[in-house]
Formats: structure tokens, sequence, C-alpha cells
């Protein structure tokens, strides 16, 4: 039933706030000896990452993959769902303050890297208890809009 599946994706996506949609500079489907896919994005929620990728055709295996990103994270699936072609892979933790890229890379493939996203600075990660309130009620962390920091890059 679509009820129950909208409960179980719930369940499985990671607690917390969803704080930063990467999408990669291009999209173009990565083969290896046991699979073929494409990776849609990566959402970095506050407490770990959801791998979206689009598989070839209903039934296709999973890629097994990894994450890694400039500063050595240790980065662990916790699940793995897939739904006709499109699989979702979490991750965690999330990415820690300051990273500045985070690559996909394929176990399946001898760690070989399918695409490495930007990640721009996030000013806040989550609103944070005890936060003086702005003028209208709201905490002060989180009225005004994001404004991205120029950074060299990696």
């Amino acid at each position: 039933m679509a009820g129950d599946q909208g409960n179980t994706a719930r369940k499985f996506i990671p607690s917390g706030v969803l704080r930063r949609l990467l999408l990669p500079p291009t999209y173009g489907r990565h083969v290896t000896p046991v699979t073929e896919f494409t990776v849609l994005s990566v959402e970095v929620w506050a407490s770990g990452l959801v791998v979206n990728i689009h598989l070839p055709s209903d039934g296709a295996p999973e890629p097994r993959l990894t994450l890694q990103d400039h500063f050595g994270t240790k980065y662990t699936l916790q699940d793995s769902a897939t739904v006709g072609t499109r699989n979702l892979q979490v991750f965690t933790p999330t990415v820690p303050p300051g990273t500045r890229s985070l690559t996909v890379r394929s176990a399946d493939d001898d760690g070989r890297p399918v695409v490495t996203f930007a990640v721009p600075l996030m000013a806040v990660p989550e609103a944070r208890a005890g936060v003086a309130d702005g003028p209208d009620g709201r905490s002060g962390a989180t009225d005004a809009p994001y404004e991205p920091e120029l950074r060299r890059p990696a």
C-alpha cells in the first residue's frame, strides 16, 4: 500500500534538518563489472547523507558505494532501499563543518571515483536551543538568508 511505503521512507531518511542538496557537476552512467548506475544527488541531513542513485532497470543490482571527503571522515553505510529503478543509500555521519568536497567511489570497481561534489559552506547546521530570539520571536540564527562565503577550492 502506498501509505505504508511513505511511512517506511520517513523512517529510512535520516533525522534532523535537510541542510543541503548536492548535485553532480555532470550526469553520466558509471559501469562496473557488477552493475551500472547514475548518481543523481546527495542529500546532506543533520545526521547523515542520502545518495540518490538511478539504476538502468527494475531488479538491477545495487552498486556498492563508499564516500570520501578531504578530512578522511569514515562514512558508514547504514541502510539501502530500492524501489523500481531508484536506489537510496544512507550513510553516517553527516559532513563535518568546513568540508569542501565529497567523493562517491565504487567499491565494485576497486574504489574508482564516480563523482566528486563541491560542498558549499553551511552557515548554521541546525538551530540550537538557547539562541536568543529575533525581533519576531523566531531564533535569530535562522532569520537571515544563507550567504555563501568565497573560499579557495580544496
